[in-house]
């Protein structure tokens, strides 16, 4: 299905804005005596909020031809009368009367109650009580009645911090709760507590680093606010580099904040779940605050969640094993992201391995396949420490291998794609382990994201080259930008955090763009690429919540600023981004397409759909 974003194309279907309200103090207004009523004060009670019930309560009395419905008595449902007699449910015993919208509120909301739930199966009362409450604008809920409500109740999964709420918005309440129980089910036992120790955390270094927030003004203030609302994508700078110089300066002071962030988004939730507080306390000691010396080393510990239930690994170094049996090193790659298109040869190295070292953007799916007993360590490359980690990869990989150990290194795509794997295996060489180091290929994801994209690389008449090219070189400098072929399919890896300054060197010359006097002959004989040129970025790609995002040069910045980061993603330039796929309507300068990735699942349909429709989605406005 397709639908716009533009204010002026309302969506296919109606839909309604999800928020989380803190209840505290809020009067809430209950009108029934029925077990739905009884629910109703069960979930205020345990958001905070102050449920008034107003309620005939039954008695010896038989109710009259005349009485009307609304001022029949009625038996209270005994839930209601154990929060009536503790003390925790105010009851009213008589009809609701208009006033009571605007006398039993909260004193500091003259008197206005907060929100009307209506729970009884009586039309009148329940139009003549929307009518009052829309005009008020008091936001009311009536049972079974959509048309009379302002507002619904979602059906909620909560775990500590965690609230999952999911609607239908109307078209099946049962669905919704099933669909709930579908999703709670798969996270994984504990999400809940992990949530409220990482928010534990994130308080703590706020606290700790209010000094430096306060001397360097608004910058830090943006960093500490990073993902206050839960309804905002990561930011087009999320992955920005930190370079040597950021690290003594100005990014020092947040790197805390931008660790905590990218653990967040990168590390497998059953990681997340296995997170202690010793963990916790030793990462922030790894990850000091800003003081004013930041040159200092700071410890390395053993990384958080890094150890499975197999055991845990030493930090002693040893020369060789006890047998004096040197082990063996597979360096693999695991392929784009779905676990299906692991080699053969890489899932045996999984299930084999003695120890296994993962570059942090490895997916949950692919390590969910490693055995229980494996002990695990995930890379901390985070900005500002990338380095350091690799460091601490390769001398983990070298303790195991010198203790006989078979250890693989596995990293994402493929190993020599991008991947450092080039580098290990000269460092393995130069620790005299050449001979032990075995090199797996993996399917490297700058060509399989354009095709899960529906983006053929090469294609006669469209595309006869291909070329694959890093956004990002070495200590951040940017790389010298390719020139521009009309014919050629290129894609960049590493790049959608500084998509700014790659278009510009794509598309201006290195220099004039920056004033400066005299451009160098051979930037002079450069072809630019034009602005309308097509592209495309490709985020988790093969993953269940792949994104992709179709424009031009001219506007892709725009678009990701506008639509977020969905980290890891890649670009891709060039006629081939519109083989296969026309825009569909003209002037729009971005097509966003959420969900078009389908299981693996051969028994009903392959991966790739090259129907727009079968997915989500929406147009962008520049």
């Amino acid at each position: 299905m397709a639908s716009s974003n533009l204010p002026t194309a309302p969506s296919a279907y109606h839909t309604t804005l999800l928020t989380a309200q803190d209840c505290r103090e809020h009067v809430h207004l209950i009108i029934g005596s029925n077990p739905l009523a009884a629910s109703r004060v069960a979930q205020s009670l345990s958001v905070g909020a102050k449920p008034i019930l107003i309620a005939p309560v039954e008695s010896d009395m038989t109710p009259t031809a005349a009485d009307s419905q609304q001022n029949q008595k009625r038996e209270l449902h005994h839930n209601l009368a154990n929060y009536i007699s503790s003390g925790a449910l105010t009851h009213l015993d008589r009809p609701f009367a208009d006033e009571d919208l605007t006398t039993l509120g909260r004193s500091e909301v003259d008197n206005v109650v907060d929100a009307v739930f209506v729970t009884q199966h009586d039309q009148l009362l329940a139009e003549r009580i929307s009518a009052l409450c829309k005009r008020k604008r008091i936001p009311v809920n009536v049972l079974d009645n959509p048309a009379l409500c302002s507002f619904s109740l979602l059906s909620v999964h909560v775990d500590g911090p965690l609230q999952i709420g999911v609607t239908t918005n109307g078209r099946g309440c049962k669905l919704a709760s099933r669909i709930r129980r579908e999703v709670a089910s798969a996270l994984p036992k504990g999400l809940g507590a992990a949530c409220a120790r990482l928010g534990d955390v994130r308080r703590r270094i706020i606290t700790e680093d209010a000094e430096a927030r306060t001397a360097a003004g608004s910058a830090i203030a943006a960093a500490v606010n990073e993902g206050v609302d839960d309804s905002i994508d990561q930011s087009a700078t999320f992955n920005k580099l930190v370079t040597e110089l950021d690290v003594q300066a100005e990014a020092a002071k947040t790197r805390r904040m931008r660790w905590l962030a990218q653990v967040c988004e990168y590390w497998p939730l059953k990681k997340l779940v296995e997170i202690t507080d010793d963990d916790v306390e030793s990462i922030l000691q790894a990850y000091p605050g800003f003081s004013s010396d930041n040159s200092s080393a700071s410890p390395q510990p053993v990384l958080p969640g890094a150890v499975s239930e197999g055991g845990s690994s030493s930090t002693t170094t040893t020369s060789s094993s006890s047998n004096g049996r040197i082990g063996r090193i597979f360096l693999a790659g695991s392929g784009p992201g779905h676990p299906d298109l692991l080699t053969r040869a890489t899932y045996k190295a999984i299930q084999s391995a003695d120890l296994i070292l993962a570059d942090k953007l490895v997916p949950s799916g692919v390590l969910d396949m490693i055995p229980r007993r494996t002990p695990v360590s995930i890379a901390r490359k985070f900005p500002g420490n990338a380095d350091r980690a690799q460091e601490e990869l390769l001398e983990q990989a070298l303790e195991g291998v010198r203790a006989g150990k078979t250890v693989l290194r596995l990293k994402q795509g493929d190993p020599f794609i991008y991947g450092r794997g080039g580098e290990e295996v000269a460092f393995f060489r130069e620790h005299g382990l050449g001979d032990r180091v075995v090199v797996l290929p993996g399917i490297t994801s700058s060509l399989s994201a354009p095709l899960f994209a529906g983006i053929p690389a090469t294609q006669r008449d469209v595309s006869d080259q291909v070329l694959i090219c890093t956004g990002t070189g070495k200590k951040g400098k940017p790389p010298a930008p390719p020139e521009y072929v009309g014919s050629r399919t290129v894609v960049f890896l590493m790049a959608l955090h500084r998509i700014g300054g790659l278009v510009k060197e794509l598309t201006t010359r290195l220099g004039e763009a920056d004033g400066v006097a005299e451009v160098q002959e051979g930037e002079k004989q450069r072809a630019l690429w034009p602005l309308d040129t097509p592209c495309a970025v490709i985020e988790r790609a093969t993953c269940p919540d792949q994104r992709v995002m179709r424009t031009t040069l001219r506007y892709v910045e725009q678009a990701i600023e506008q639509e977020g980061s969905r980290p890891p993603g890649l670009l891709v330039v060039g006629r081939a981004c519109e083989a296969l796929y026309t825009p569909k309507q003209e002037g729009q300068p971005w097509v966003v397409e959420d969900g078009q990735f389908k299981d693996l699942d051969f028994e009903d349909s392959l991966g790739l759909s090259l129907d727009a429709t079968s997915g989500v989605a929406h147009t962008g406005a520049a």
